[in-house]
């Protein structure tokens, strides 16, 4: 008897095995719709020292402050 799970992301019941290519999923369209959510970074795995501590805030600069910014370095800054 074959093992049955649930896909994670529309809960349909699938087979576990060697011919659901896209097991835990039901389907590639669901395979696909996770693996964007991990890519937007709207799922994430908590770490080690990290999984505690606020979002870092970086600031907000457009291409004039990042220019200005580079003129203050010395010439050899990318070498």
């Amino acid at each position: 008897m074959p093992n049955k799970v649930n896909c994670p992301n529309c809960k349909k019941q699938v087979e576990w095995d060697q011919s659901n290519l896209f097991r835990p999923f039901c389907s590639k369209t669901c395979q696909l719709i996770d693996l964007g959510e991990w890519a937007d970074e709207e799922k994430a795995i908590p770490c080690g020292a990290n999984k505690d501590q606020e979002t870092i805030q970086l600031p907000e600069l457009d291409i004039e402050d990042i220019e200005a910014m580079l003129r203050e370095n010395s010439e050899d800054f990318f070498k």
